[in-house]
């Protein structure tokens, strides 16, 4: 436990996510919601880092609660898998994704907050790399993933979660994120191995 507990001290992936939860809960209880949220008629006027931003902020406590549970959910289940660095780069694509997706595809949608689009898209990749070590309960998640997201598209939200959001969800963002996560994820996943594989320039010879 005790050695666990510095391994998780240690490391800058957790240090990360811990980051990202204190921002989210600053920059909500500083009240900089309606600042940084998305916004249609403001990126249409040239506003586009909202795009990004709006990912950050929260309807209210009781939403930005339920989402930093779900980020130490994830930080504690798959974290492991990816570097400091490459969580990062999944957490700004996958809530660029969200932005733009909701930007493109989505006309109807005014205006979005929430990082929960983005916590779908870090879901999806560090299952996707967890399957490798544990292809079972790998599996499963993904499918219980797969399936929440296809409920979503065909009924709506899940019961409850809007209640307990405080407001109406964009279901379509939790699509694009995911869509986000697996695309970078993959593609992490690829160059990883194929980084193993590739032999040395001297031919693969020990030195």
């Amino acid at each position: 436990m005790i050695q666990s507990l510095d391994k998780l001290i240690r490391s800058p992936a957790y240090w990360l996510a811990l980051t990202v939860a204190l921002l989210c809960i600053v920059l909500q209880y500083a009240g900089l919601d309606e600042l940084l949220r998305f916004d249609r008629l403001r990126i249409d006027s040239g506003a586009w880092w909202l795009l990004l931003s709006g990912n950050f902020v929260h309807l209210g406590q009781s939403h930005l609660w339920m989402n930093m549970v779900g980020l130490a959910l994830v930080a504690a289940l798959v974290w492991e898998y990816f570097s400091a660095m490459q969580w990062l780069l999944l957490i700004l694509f996958s809530s660029l994704v969200v932005g733009v997706g909701l930007w493109l595809f989505n006309p109807e949608v005014q205006g979005y907050v929430g990082f929960s689009g983005t916590l779908h898209g870090l879901i999806i990749a560090g299952v996707l790399a967890d399957i490798q070590r544990y292809p079972k309960s790998a599996t499963v998640l993904m499918l219980l993933v797969a399936g929440k997201l296809a409920w979503e598209q065909i009924s709506g939200a899940l019961p409850g979660s809007e209640s307990v959001a405080g407001g109406a969800v964009v279901v379509d963002a939790h699509l694009y994120g995911a869509i986000g996560g697996a695309m970078l994820a993959l593609l992490m996943l690829w160059h990883t191995r194929y980084r193993g594989r590739r032999p040395s320039m001297d031919g693969g010879r020990a030195r």
